[in-house]
């Protein structure tokens, strides 16, 4: 029993350190300790879980493997569904299944204007339209969002949202911002894509010292990986690859 009763307080130590490192409010803090296991099992799927690239990823992967057997489906279906019932929810169906087919203009003109409606405060919407105009390289109508997202709600994916805002800033040319961005993603979170995003710039930027600083990182990361991180860290490893051949080109 009492090796149980430290597991507990171990995991409520582990959620603990998560509560401060990604901003969450500090009263998680007195529910993990009051109530170590049923706080860390709160804390686990309340805040965790939907904030956490294991949950967008999974997500991500099981709509690829659909959408690589029919690739049109997902746009055909929710067309069909907004045409039936013009409802907010399936214009935002409308507009994730673009996103997810390429065609980000589109995605972000049905975000913004879900955003003028009854829904202007949802997050879910809000960081959708961040990802169409972010994929559509127009940085500057990216940044509003991530600002307010940022600012009214800093408990929503702050990871995701900070290394959006880093490659905003970079796509407006506001070095110095960008730069304090990556460098508090990498600190703050560690993970492959902060390091991955942050090295893409560097190297665009010419700046190979921070690069190679970053690879050693990266390299280590990778040799880590299982068949499903590799997968799903696909995406950001090709642009990171091209970004090095464009650098060796370059030079």
């Amino acid at each position: 029993m009492p090796l149980i009763g430290g597991l507990h307080i171990l995991i409520a130590l582990l959620c603990a350190v998560h509560v401060v490192r990604s901003g969450q409010q500090l009263y998680w803090l007195f529910i993990l300790f009051a109530f170590p296991l049923l706080g860390s099992l709160v804390y686990f799927f309340a805040v965790y879980l939907p904030n956490s690239r294991l949950d967008h990823g999974a997500r991500k992967a099981v709509t690829a493997a659909a959408r690589a057997m029919d690739p049109g489906r997902d746009v055909r279906e929710a067309r069909a569904a907004l045409d039936a019932s013009p409802s907010a929810q399936n214009q935002m169906r409308l507009a994730e299944a673009l996103l997810g087919a390429g065609e980000p203009a589109e995605a972000a003109q049905l975000y913004e204007g879900a955003l003028k409606g009854p829904f202007a405060n949802d997050p879910d919407i809000r960081f959708g339209a961040v990802w169409a105009w972010v994929e559509c390289q127009r940085y500057a109508d990216a940044l509003p969002h991530l600002q307010a997202l940022k600012g009214d709600r800093p408990d929503y994916r702050p990871d995701q949202v900070l290394l959006l805002l880093a490659r905003s800033y970079a796509g407006t040319s506001r070095t110095a911002e960008a730069r304090e961005c990556f460098e508090e993603a990498v600190r703050r979170y560690g993970s492959f894509e902060a390091h991955a995003e942050y090295s893409i710039w560097a190297l665009a930027s010419g700046d190979a010292a921070t690069a190679a600083r970053l690879q050693t990182e990266i390299d280590r990361q990778v040799r880590q990986w299982n068949p499903v991180s590799r997968q799903l860290n696909e995406p950001v490893m090709r642009r990171l690859k091209a970004a090095h051949e464009l650098a060796r080109k370059g030079g």
